[in-house]
């Protein structure tokens, strides 16, 4: 079991940047492969982008691309979310989850097992 929880987000303005961090705990993180998800308010939780186990492949919404970097450190078992030039339609609940040796699908919330709480990040116009 892998249990996640997501910290750093908060209030900013459009065009600023914002990193908001999982901290994974539980055995063999470095095997499970992580995406980030959010949903804002009166919508479906849409996919952000994602990390493989062995941080060589990135995949990124096209809404986020260039934006948005993921990264992860196997060692402290965290995965952060570099955002840079937040739009105001960024704004909503940013959810960490993990997802144990799949190689496909990593827009599908369905193929992720674990999730955080989520953290909220709201950007002003």
């Amino acid at each position: 079991q892998v249990q996640l929880v997501e910290s750093g987000g908060g209030l900013v303005q459009a065009g600023d940047s914002l990193r908001i961090s999982c901290a994974a705990s539980g055995r063999a993180f470095s095997s499970y492969g992580m995406g980030w998800f959010r949903q804002a308010p009166g919508k479906e939780r849409e996919f952000v982008g994602a990390i493989s186990w062995s941080r060589d492949t990135t995949y990124y919404a096209d809404s986020v691309q260039g934006r948005f970097t993921i990264s992860r450190d196997n060692a402290k078992n965290t995965v952060d979310l570099q955002m840079n030039n937040l739009k105001p339609e960024d704004t909503g609940v940013y959810y960490c989850a993990g997802r144990h040796l799949k190689l496909s699908g990593w827009d599908n919330a369905k193929e992720y097992d674990h999730w955080g709480q989520g953290t909220q990040v709201t950007v002003s116009s």
